[in-house]
């Protein structure tokens, strides 16, 4: 459907004047667009189309799966890249949260949310696209890599190494990676049967389609992805070598702009060079385990792995501006918490880094904090209500949109929750959580279980719903929507 390339409506008033101010440029482009030749002259009578085209742009975007049925020149309008550069310049534009989301074992599925208005989209599929650079041949070995963040559960794993499963015949996307950037989803990578594909779909919103675009430079799966400066950024995963799988220390960039991958320096993985035997250097193998945009450069938090031990070593960052990688800070990189097997998400608000640490989940759940002056994650928000969900590969996501932090999770009757989390401004991350713990207690007091929390999707229509005053204070519902027994993969945020 069009409308799950939509944003929410923006809530901002523009000054009067504004139009006046456009550039003669930008109204000379939008007036000799060919998207706007055709049968009907102008797109509304008595206006010139650039007035026109400033009117569309400021209609909330969940309005314009109706708009374009209107005419052709204004179906044209509404999917033409004009009106959207248009809406930058206006400052229109609006945030979705778009998840993927997995059924079964190969079925996979993008939801659109325009938070606003809490309408839910569907996405078309992602191609049936199945590529292979060399034999068909599956190797069990591929399975070894579920905990780096896979679409397949991590419990499979032990049972990967006796018995050599098919499944990978049946999932062209399996370890694929997600990325967002310049107003597009990007699915990268992944396994397709024995190979680490090299391919790239993108999904632009404007258009509600995939397309194909340049490949990466190496194949790889379970891969992290992360935009900076207006760039994509790959790193880590893993590739298929002659012994098997090899974890990669490789990594790339693209530019929207030109369609273009470029090679950047690989991950030095300089702590996994330490160790002291060459028999335990054999065994443990370094694996990227997260990555994200922070201050301007690229963090990327690292482990030593062995089935079913996992040693977190620190992290390496990368700075564009000088194109070298240097290590991470000690307190940052071993304090990073972990969601599951060594995966570590993590999530930029309002400049500062937040992490949730979901140790035992329930009552024990903690949003953390970065404090750079101290190198230390600090406790800014304990009993996060998010249910134990001990045979899901993601039980949670987060996301950072509308300047705050969200926990996706999912409800007692399956379906997915969007909780919000209201941090006070003026807390200090140097603070210390005691303050929090209390106010935190306080707040879930009068919830008689965690299920009461995360409501079915049957009492969430269209209005977010919260327990009680005092425990609006700290989370409130925002959306749900049941579908069915999916889990959670992934999620981006497009602002377009």
């Amino acid at each position: 459907m069009m409308g799950s390339l939509l944003s929410l409506p923006s809530t901002k008033t523009q000054p009067s004047n504004y139009i006046e101010n456009l550039s003669a440029e930008t109204s000379k482009r939008l007036r000799m667009s060919s998207s706007y030749i055709g049968e009907t002259p102008r797109l509304i009578p008595s206006l010139p189309d650039e007035i026109s085209l400033q009117i569309l742009a400021r209609l909330p975007r969940i309005w314009y799966l109706n708009v374009k049925m209107v005419s052709r020149s204004w179906k044209a309008a509404i999917t033409s890249p004009e009106i959207y550069q248009l809406r930058k310049d206006l400052r229109t534009t609006e945030e979705w949260l778009y998840i993927l989301t997995k059924v079964g074992e190969d079925e996979l599925f993008w939801h659109a949310l325009d938070p606003i208005s809490r309408k839910w989209q569907k996405l078309p599929p992602i191609p049936n696209f199945v590529y292979e650079e060399e034999s068909k041949r599956v190797f069990s070995a591929i399975r070894a890599w579920n905990m780096v963040g896979s679409t397949i559960k991590i419990a499979d794993f032990i049972r990967s190494w006796l018995r050599p499963k098919d499944e990978l015949d049946r999932l062209p996307f399996c370890g694929c990676t997600i990325g967002a950037v310049d107003g597009c989803l990007y699915v990268l990578g992944g396994f397709s049967r024995a190979s680490a594909m090299k391919t790239v779909w993108k999904y632009d919103p404007c258009q509600n389609m995939w397309q194909e675009v340049m490949s990466m430079t190496i194949g790889r799966a379970y891969s992290k992805a992360c935009m900076l400066n207006g760039k994509l950024y790959v790193v880590g995963g893993v590739s298929r070598s002659r012994g098997g799988l090899a974890p990669l220390q490789s990594a790339e960039v693209y530019d929207p702009r030109t369609g273009l991958w470029t090679q950047v320096p690989s991950m030095p993985f300089s702590n996994s060079q330490v160790l002291p035997t060459a028999f335990l250097a054999e065994m443990l193998k370094p694996i990227a385990t997260g990555m994200t945009s922070y201050r301007g450069r690229l963090y990327v938090p690292q482990s030593l792995y062995s089935w079913p031990f996992f040693v977190d070593v620190g992290g390496e960052i990368f700075d564009p501006e000088t194109n070298t990688w240097a290590e991470m800070p000690a307190g940052m990189g071993e304090g990073w918490p972990a969601k599951q097997a060594g995966t570590k998400l993590s999530v930029v608000v309002g400049g500062e880094l937040y992490a949730l640490d979901p140790s035992g989940f329930g009552d024990s759940g903690k949003i953390k904090m970065y404090d750079q002056q101290t190198d230390s994650w600090k406790v800014v928000m304990e009993k996060v209500p998010i249910r134990d969900f001990i045979n899901d590969e993601s039980p949670y996501l987060l996301a950072g949109f509308l300047g705050k932090l969200h926990v996706i999770t999912r409800g007692v009757d399956n379906d997915i929750v969007i909780l919000q989390a209201e941090i006070p401004n003026h807390v200090s991350p140097t603070q210390t959580s005691s303050s929090w713990t209390s106010s935190s207690s306080s707040s879930l007091a009068n919830s008689s279980s965690m299920d009461r929390f995360l409501l079915s999707s049957a009492s969430l229509n269209e209005e977010p719903i919260p327990l009680s005053e005092a425990e609006t204070d700290m989370w409130k519902i925002i959306a749900s929507k049941n579908h069915e027994t999916a889990e959670l993969v992934s999620c981006q945020v497009l602002n377009i």
